[in-house]
Order: structure tokens, then sequence, then C-alpha cells
């Protein structure tokens, strides 16, 4: 949510804003803010000069009364009796401008960074740098679910029967793997520095609302029945939520977090070839890193986010590539954002495995997270980053690791995390 000072003092540039993310839809909601806004400050300062109205006459009642003057003081009463009725419709009304103001501020996007390329979609998307060689060897890869069953570490049709089509039951090695995978990204984020967390898997309404738009909580949440309670669709929203309504020290600030969770996703919409078995899916795991910390630093933080991605996956032997993501690929909150992609050396082609976000202070404008100023508190600037996201990443894993008898080399980092094996042999 942008800073409603800029809609008074700029309103054409908040809309020049929603024209590079091609939602020409929400351009009359510019002018609806500012005739909203005016009529509330207008029942704001009636109240105020009913309260000072009323504070005037209030000190000369008890004088009045001292001096005998009982009719005068009588009449006085009245006067500030009516104040008060006045008074009650005055904030009445004043209280439903803002929350008109504040439901359709909710939709306006988020000012985006001078440097995101324009484009309507995914598709238009620009690379920024690829890491490591995209290599294709001279034998066939098999689809990942096929690569996991030769291995004994999948069952599909199990999950179906107990939950439904996109679940899995993970087994033996493969299961073992995934939770390595997760064990080393942990630790690799501790080592930079990062702070181990996990977080609650269930917020409130009024977090969901803080951390996304109306229309993402929509299309990703599952809402837990008869509470106010939602299932996280990652670990992003507890942890910036952790700082709802909170009011940080400059001393205590960056603060980096790095996090465990399963996550849970509505995944709305029918899907192609390449995204059954465990590409898309209702639920995973997730290791997932958070900044809040002072505007001035949010870029930089934003570059060292997905840099730590990027180092991660080469260190697994997996070849990545960054992409700016263009303005209409940006969702409302976001500012700037960047996907790291895996190689994926079945298809010849590189596929998503993580993305970075810098938030700005959207995200702390609506939850109310700010900095202790020596004059005056400030928002904070939140940052978000996927470390890994396993069981997809996993297919990354298994195809640039695959070897052509079946056998999937484990990279020496990882070793220690399964037990010192250096490589997982099929199941005959």
């Amino acid at each position: 949510m942008i800073d409603i000072k800029l809609i008074r003092e700029n309103p054409d540039l908040v809309k020049e804003n929603i024209k590079k993310k091609f939602q020409d839809h929400k351009l009359s909601l510019v002018d609806e803010v500012l005739s909203l806004d005016k009529a509330y400050r207008e029942y704001q300062l009636k109240g105020d000069n009913l309260r000072m109205e009323r504070n005037s006459l209030s000190s000369k009642i008890g004088n009045l009364m001292r001096e005998g003057k009982k009719e005068e003081a009588e009449e006085i009463k009245s006067k500030v009796n009516k104040i008060n009725e006045d008074l009650v419709d005055t904030e009445k009304q004043t209280e439903e401008y803002s929350i008109k103001i504040k439901e359709i501020m909710m939709k306006i996007p988020n000012i985006i960074d001078d440097s995101v390329p324009i484009g309507k979609d995914d598709s238009e998307n620009v690379e920024i740098q690829k890491y490591g060689e995209p290599i294709v060897p001279d034998y066939e890869i098999p689809y990942h679910t096929d690569i996991m069953e030769k291995l004994a570490g999948i069952d599909l049709d199990s999950a179906r029967r107990v939950a439904g089509n996109g679940f899995y039951y993970l087994m033996g090695d493969v299961a073992r793997l995934h939770s390595s995978i997760l064990s080393y990204a942990r630790d690799f984020m501790i080592n930079k520095g990062f702070t181990y967390c996990i977080p609650p898997y269930m917020i409130r309404s009024d977090v969901v609302t803080g951390v996304m738009s109306f229309e993402e909580m929509d299309a990703l949440m599952y809402k837990i029945e008869g509470e106010d309670l939602f299932l996280i669709g990652t670990s992003e929203h507890s942890m910036i939520g952790k700082f709802k309504g909170q009011i940080v020290k400059k001393s205590e600030l960056p603060c980096t977090l790095t996090s465990y969770s399963p996550c849970f996703r509505k995944e709305k919409g029918a899907h192609g070839i390449e995204e059954r078995g465990v590409y898309r899916i209702h639920q995973f795991e997730k290791q997932e890193m958070i900044v809040v910390c002072e505007p001035e630093d949010s870029y930089a933080w934003y570059d060292k986010l997905w840099s730590y991605t990027v180092e991660l996956f080469r260190s697994l032997d997996i070849p990545v590539r960054t992409l700016e993501c263009c303005s209409g690929d940006l969702a409302d909150l976001k500012a700037k954002s960047c996907d790291v992609e895996a190689w994926s050396p079945r298809q010849k082609k590189y596929f998503e495995v993580g993305s970075c976000t810098n938030m700005t202070d959207a995200q702390s404008r609506r939850l109310g997270i700010r900095v202790k100023g020596e004059k005056q508190n400030y928002l904070a600037h939140t940052l978000n980053n996927t470390v890994v996201a396993p069981p997809r990443m996993l297919i990354a894993f298994l195809e640039n690791n695959y070897n052509e008898d079946g056998s999937i080399n484990i990279p020496e980092v990882l070793r220690p995390y399964m037990g010192g094996i250096d490589k997982i042999i099929p199941k005959g």
C-alpha cells in the first residue's frame, strides 16, 4: 500500500505507475481516493472544531456554577450535549470514509522501481545472467517422476487415494534427499548470518491482507473453516507478520531471518504435462529468507538475497539463471522482483525455482512495521526470497545429477546430510 500523500501530491505519477503495470481498470481508483480523502479531511476538521468548541464551553460551566449562574450553565450544557450529538455523527462519518479509503488504497499497486522493465506478463521478463554451463548429456534424462519411481522414492497413486491430486508420498532415499536439501539450505543461511526460525503455519486474516493483495489471497490461500485463520502459502507471510504493529530500534536493523515451513496452496487452474508430478502441488516444504531493514539499505539487500540462492544452487551442481520480472508480472505489493530459474537438461530450458522481491514499505504500511527514529518513527522496508523449495527443486537436482545407469550423484556439500553416500542407486 502506498502513502496517500503521494496520491494527494502527485496523482499523475500513481496513474502512470498503474499504466506501467497494465492495470488501466484501476485508474479510476486514484480519483475516487482523492474525492473520498477530501470528504474525510473535511469531516476530520469538523470533528476537531467541534471538540475545541466543546472544550471551550465545558470550561465555562464550572465557573458559572460557582458564580451561581445556574441557568446560563444549563444553557451551555445544552449546547455541549448538542455538540456531542453532532460529534458522534461526525466521527461515524469520518470512520466510514477512512474504511472506504483503506479498501481502495489496498487495491492500488506499489510504485515499481525505475529499473523494472515494462512488459505485460512473464513472457516479457528479461534475462539478467546465467551461472554455470547448461549441459545436455548424450543420454536420455527421464521425466522426474520416472526417475523417482526407479529409486522407489515416490508414490503418487496412494497420495491420490488419500488426499487427491496435487499431493505425494516421498519415500526412502528420495525423501531423505528432500530433507537433506532443506537441512543444507538451513545451515547455508545460518552461515550467512541469518537467524533460523520455525514460524506458525497458520495466520490471521489481518496478517494475510498485510502481506499480499486480495487477488493473491483468493487464488492462493486455504481458509480454516469457522476460524479467522489461513494456512500459509509461504513462511514469508508468518515471518513478516512477526513484526506486525512493532516499532523496531535502529540498532536492531537489519533483521535477517531464515525459516522452514510446510506451505499450502490452492494452485487454481489447469496445468500442462510438464507440471504434473511434483512440479505444481498443494503441499510442499520450503526454506525462506526475509529481511526487515532501513529504507536506504533495501536494494543492497535485494542483490544479496538473490545471489545467495544462486550460490546455493551452484554448490549443488545446478546451472541457474536470473530473470528480471517485468512490470506486468509484479504482484501489487512488489516494487522489484527477480526469478531464479534452474536448468532442465531434459527439457533443454530453464524453469522457476525461486523468487526474490523488494516490497519497499508496502507491507510495512499495511502491517504498521516502523523504525524508531530520532525525531519521528518511519516505515521499514521488507524483502523476501526463496532459498530452496523442494520437491520442485528436486526436479532440477535429479536431472542435473542423473547418470546414464539411473543413479544420482550426491554433491560433496550434501553428503554429510545423506550419511556420507556419494550416489543414490536404483532399486533394481
